[in-house]
């Protein structure tokens, strides 16, 4: 039996206001993750961009290279910093007994009805980290946030609450725009993610060899970030449609890609 090579996984950067993969690093487990998200960093033009990264990217080294590149972020608390986790945890649990007072916080309120289930997402953000004894050790850290879902089905009700930390400083009127926006769109990527599967079949391929399985990954992503792009079509077509429409018409592919230039 031929040996199989194990399947090499890519950290990516994901552009939610362009919809579009920007770009992507290649590592060969996924525990080396945490070492590749720097160096995708370091590739980026992250000034006035905020960073959303899942939760085993929050590190000290990966928050400093954010900021060194003068971005900002907001980045989720979970296991993996589990005394920072539980402090803010209990932060947020007793300053929601008194309903904040004598604290500063900014709040936003979100209402969203489909799918036979009601979401309500509640957001709270606050600069009151003063007692933070290590704060000093992660760059720019400025506010800590909560998140709590409510979800209601005919069925039941649940309660999901999760933590934050972020250079963004919660507004001292107003709501808490930005990190609502920053926690809300990092689920983009898992968009983008179900695409390539459904559309692109990336997780059936079993090209291993060499560098074929970056390359072949770096191409899908072009090619999606060009359909998504797309403004010949005048109705709306999936991307599974326009994807099979270039590979049939040649005039049609000419046209999608001649509109990308035009754009530029």
């Amino acid at each position: 039996m031929a040996k199989q090579e194990p399947s090499p996984f890519a950290v990516n950067a994901w552009v939610d206001e362009n919809d579009m993969i920007l770009g992507q690093l290649k590592t060969d487990e996924k525990s080396n993750e945490i070492t590749a998200i720097p160096e995708l960093l370091q590739m980026l033009f992250l000034k006035g961009s905020i960073v959303t990264i899942d939760a085993m990217g929050t590190q000290k080294k990966i928050v400093e290279k954010i900021i060194e590149k003068k971005g900002d972020y907001v980045l989720a608390l979970k296991g993996n910093h589990q005394i920072f986790s539980d402090k803010v945890k209990e932060y947020f649990e007793n300053a929601m007994k008194s309903d904040f007072e004598g604290i500063d916080v900014s709040r936003k309120i979100t209402l969203e009805k489909g799918h036979g289930r009601n979401e309500k997402r509640e957001y709270f953000q606050t600069n009151d980290i003063g007692w933070f004894e290590e704060k000093h050790l992660w760059s720019k850290l400025t506010s800590i946030g909560m998140v709590r879902r409510t979800i209601t089905t005919k069925e039941k009700t649940t309660v999901e609450v999760s933590y934050y930390i972020s250079s963004v400083a919660a507004p001292k009127e107003g709501k808490c725009e930005l990190f609502a926006k920053a926690v809300r769109k990092h689920w983009g990527i898992e968009s983008c993610h179900w695409i390539l599967d459904v559309v692109f079949r990336e997780d059936d391929s079993r090209v291993r060899k060499n560098n074929g399985a970056s390359n072949l990954s770096g191409l899908k992503k072009i090619a999606l970030n060009v359909l998504k792009a797309e403004k010949v079509t005048k109705k709306k077509t999936s991307l599974k449609m326009k994807r099979y429409m270039a590979r049939l018409n040649a005039d049609f592919l000419s046209e999608i890609l001649e509109g990308m230039n035009s754009d530029r």
